[in-house]
Parts: structure tokens; C-alpha cells; sequence
């Protein structure tokens, strides 16, 4: 047993979930039905589209399986709550932000499941020939990802003061999470960012545009294209990296995660920058 793989980063994620959930509130899963058509786009953009331009692009990139997976995986993981931060930063619509991540990341016990079991079908690779099955996938999914969003929720008033402390924390351990996901494929890391970074890069840019302009056609409000836009671009690198770890034996799996965590940053930030010049 890797205490690390199998202790270490599950409980990591699990705070963060649970962090997560200590600012989220009843009326961040209700605001949807105020803005249905805003909340729909955003989610269509990210659990629809997103995937298949990851696929479309892993099946077309001449990559190693182990790689492929892994950008699927990525491309199946909710955004993170480094979304919202930086929402805010682009005057963003913050609260559609928050919404969509809470929902999809509730939603993820089903959907990663269900998104990497299509694609790599698709890609011609059975779940079932690797020993992984997607009731169990979804079933620690639940445990890691969804209970803990739930009792941040329901224990958000009592620890109404810890909140702050929480995120900070999850900040650690997120760069924590990320660097030692690298370190652990220190003698491979080089070989492995040459083959996923340009097509995590390509993946992040493809789907801030696609997503910036399929609001931008459908939404007249300029602060929801940018949170639909920034949340189709920041993906949640560390629950991919738990993923990656704990189903598919780390190594070449989680590197377009942990690729796809540094890039982010840097296509983001120049463009919350622009968008705060103009």
C-alpha cells in the first residue's frame, strides 16, 4: 500500500472538497432557477463540449494511451475553486461561477464515471480489461468529493471563521498535491510534460475561445461570459490527480493534470489582466 497514493491525497482532496463546501449555501444550488439559460450554457460548455474537444484531440494526437487517459480524466474533472477566485478578479459574475462549480462537482460522482467510461470506449479502451470498474470509481468518488462538500455545507455557520483558514490551507495543499505528483515521476517528468504539454496548452486555449464565444453569442451580460469563460478553463488539476492516482497507478496518468494546473495560471492571468485594461 502507497500511504501517499492511497491515504495522503484523498484526505488532501477531501479537505478541499470540504472547504469548498464551508462557503457554498442552499442559494448557490437555487440560483440556477433564476438564471437557467446563463447556469445551462456553462454547464453544456463544460460537461459536453469540453470532453469532446478532449477527445477529439487525444484521438487526432499521435500520444502514448497512458497520456491520452489522462487528458480525459482532466477533461472529465469539474472546475476548481481557483475559478471562482479568479472570477472575481475579472469582474466576473462570481455567484454563476460558484454555482456551476457546486453543482458539477457534486454532479462528479456521476459524471467522471460516466465521461471516461465513453471516451476511452471510444478510444478503445475497456475500464473493465484495466480492473476498474466504474461503480467503484463512483462510489469513492462519493466519498472524497461529495460528503465532504455536504458537511462543509451543513457545517458552514459553525465554522463561519474557519472558512478564510480552510482555503488558505486548500491553497497548500493543492501546490503541495501538484508538486508532489512531479516529484513522484521526477526521472520521467521531463519526457512526459514534452509529450502532454502542448496538448493540454492547445486543450485550455481551444476551450476558453469555444467557451468565450458560445457565451458571448447566447448571453448579452458581459460579467457571465467571463465566468463561463474562466470556469471552462480552470479544471479542478488536484481531483484529477487523485484520479489519476488512486484508479489508474499515477505515473503517465496524471501528468496532463498536473501540466494542465501550471498552464492554466498562465493563460488565465493574461487574460484577467486584459480584461481589466479594457
Amino acid at each position: 500500500m502507497n500511504i501517499v497514493t492511497d491515504v495522503v491525497l484523498p484526505i488532501a482532496l477531501a479537505f478541499i472538497m470540504f472547504s469548498l463546501g464551508l462557503g457554498l449555501s442552499i442559494n448557490d444550488f437555487t440560483r440556477v432557477f433564476l438564471k437557467p439559460k446563463e447556469f445551462f450554457i456553462g454547464f453544456f460548455s463544460q460537461l459536453i463540449v469540453l470532453p469532446i474537444v478532449a477527445l477529439i484531440l487525444v484521438y487526432i494526437w499521435p500520444l502514448s494511451p497512458e497520456i491520452a487517459i489522462g487528458v480525459m480524466i482532466l477533461a472529465a474533472a469539474p472546475g476548481g475553486a481557483t475559478s471562482n477566485i479568479l472570477t472575481s478578479f475579472a469582474k466576473g459574475d462570481v455567484a454563476l461561477s460558484i454555482s456551476l462549480t457546486a453543482i458539477i462537482s457534486i454532479l462528479s460522482v456521476i459524471t467522471i464515471p460516466l465521461i471516461l467510461g465513453i471516451s476511452l470506449s471510444i478510444l478503445g479502451t475497456n475500464l473493465s480489461n484495466e480492473g476498474i470498474s466504474l461503480l467503484d470509481i463512483a462510489f469513492q468518488m462519493f466519498l472524497i468529493v461529495t460528503i465532504p462538500v455536504i458537511i462543509g455545507m451543513l457545517l458552514s455557520k459553525i465554522l463561519n471563521s474557519f472558512e478564510n483558514v480552510a482555503k488558505k490551507i486548500s491553497t497548500v495543499l493543492f501546490f503541495l498535491v501538484l508538486l508532489g505528483a512531479i516529484l513522484a515521476e521526477r526521472e520521467n517528468v521531463i519526457s512526459y510534460f514534452a509529450q502532454s504539454g502542448l496538448v493540454t496548452l492547445l486543450l485550455n486555449v481551444l476551450m476558453m475561445f469555444i467557451a468565450f464565444f458560445i457565451s458571448k453569442t447566447l448571453i448579452e451580460n458581459v460579467s457571465q461570459q467571463r465566468a463561463i469563460t474562466l470556469e471552462c478553463g480552470l479544471q479542478n488539476g488536484t481531483l484529477a490527480i487523485v484520479v489519476a492516482n488512486v484508479f489508474f497507478d499515477g505515473g503517465a496518468y496524471l501528468i496532463p493534470a498536473a501540466t494542465y494546473s501550471l498552464i492554466m495560471y498562465a493563460t488565465a492571468l493574461p487574460y484577467i489582466y486584459y480584461l481589466r485594461r479594457n
